[in-house]
């Protein structure tokens, strides 16, 4: 049977999966920058004609693609103007992949139009400042690694675990050599720590002075901070410089919240989020409760079950998550969230700022139990039920999960 030839997708075809407003806004956005070009003025004037959609990577694709469709001199400059900076893979790989275009159609791209980029892992070039963090575990606490040459804080690694309950829990100012750098990410992830996230260094300076503010008077880790704060601040940048989480990604508006909650449910099962999970002594009291509502001798139809079954949910997950530690979860919520942004997963960004919210103070117990932290419990639930099970389990009761809900091994 002979085969199809592929057809090769045009370069624009991208900016189909733009809603008729943002195609709008895109086309207008790319036609001031074409008449600005024709009145040859000069870049921040073409700056203002365009600006980035911090929120949307999708939209900032479309854009550079429209733009280096323009083919003219002054395209390469405007782009790593607006978009060189950019902190996540996607913006990044589609700015490289526009410049390679405009330079095969003739158009002059320097060499080093470009920053280069500073390694996240092991030694950052000699000169080059880094830092990476960890995702919020459970217990709230998080690991903050700051990368720099040896002659700035006497060390090139200065790796930081804190809580945002307790404040610094250690701080340790190393000398690693590549050999050593290895061997130091090994040994995280040997405790499961394997995703680190390259942070915009006053981001990763405001974690720490925010820890140090909720214990100045924590031991030796707290000590070896206040030590260094000043070159960090120097070095680093000031906690103060740091992006606004509200303002990267702010609350989501009314029509939007129902669907970014229905994807907070599902970002539960994230592997980022296992160490949320109540532990196996807290969840087993619920998960007899539940044997309870399964076993129990009345008539009831399976409708009805269920509807006990989710109620003892909404219990657990009062219970688990008390409503005076809710703060707690809102705020790391939003730092997820952010971390989330950094990555580029913006749908999932999205909807963990939108489980966060439910947890404000203008929210009431009458919407209902947070889903995402009551889909923690019922997938405690369900890992504990499979572990009680024999070795050739019987059908599952639906009660707790779906059916085709995927078995995930808990960390």
């Amino acid at each position: 049977m002979e085969r199809r030839k592929k057809v090769k997708p045009r370069s624009g075809a991208a900016s189909s999966a733009l809603t008729p407003e943002a195609q709008a806004g895109l086309e207008s956005r790319v036609a001031a920058v074409k008449a600005a070009l024709e009145a040859a003025v000069d870049l921040e004037a073409l700056r203002e004609q365009v600006r980035p959609e911090a929120l949307n990577p999708d939209e900032d694709v479309c854009l550079m693609t429209a733009l280096g469709a323009l083919n003219h001199p002054a395209i390469p400059t405007l782009l790593a103007a607006l978009f060189g900076e950019a902190g996540d893979k996607v913006r990044r790989k589609a700015l490289k992949k526009t410049l390679h275009r405009l330079k095969t159609r003739g158009v002059e791209v320097p060499d080093d139009l470009l920053p280069r980029e500073e390694a996240t892992m092991g030694a950052p070039r000699p000169g080059a400042l880094a830092a990476v963090v960890s995702s919020i575990l459970g217990t709230g606490e998080s690991y903050v690694i700051l990368q720099g040459p040896s002659g700035v804080l006497g060390g090139n690694f200065l790796a930081s675990r804190i809580s945002d309950v307790e404040g610094f829990k250690e701080c340790v100012l190393l000398s690693l050599s590549r050999r050593d750098q290895q061997e130091f990410w090994d040994n995280f992830g040997e405790q499961g720590i394997f995703e680190w996230c390259p942070s915009p260094p006053a981001h990763a300076v405001r974690l720490l002075e925010e820890a140090y503010l909720r214990n100045p008077d924590g031991g030796s880790g707290t000590s070896r901070y206040v030590a260094l704060r000043e070159k960090i601040f120097r070095y680093w940048g000031h906690p103060d410089a740091a992006p606004d989480l509200d303002q990267v990604r702010p609350p989501i508006p009314g029509a939007e919240r129902g669907r970014s909650l229905e994807q907070a449910r599902k970002l539960a099962l994230d592997p980022l989020f296992h160490s949320w999970l109540p532990e196996p002594e807290e969840i087993e009291p619920w998960l007899a409760r539940l044997r309870e509502v399964e076993d129990s001798p009345l008539v009831l139809t399976d409708q009805q079950k269920q509807v006990r079954a989710d109620a003892l949910l909404d219990e657990a997950t009062l219970a688990l998550y008390p409503r005076e530690g809710r703060a707690d979860w809102q705020r790391r919520l939003k730092t997820m969230a952010y971390y989330l942004h950094l990555q580029g997963r913006e749908e999932d960004s999205q909807a963990a700022r939108a489980a966060a919210d439910l947890e404000g103070p203008d929210q009431s117990g009458l919407i209902g139990e947070n889903p995402f932290l009551k889909e923690l419990v019922r997938y405690a639930l369900y890992f504990a039920s499979e572990e009680e099970r024999p070795e050739k389990p019987e059908a599952a009761s639906g009660l707790v999960l779906p059916g085709d809900e995927p078995l995930l091994i808990r960390r």
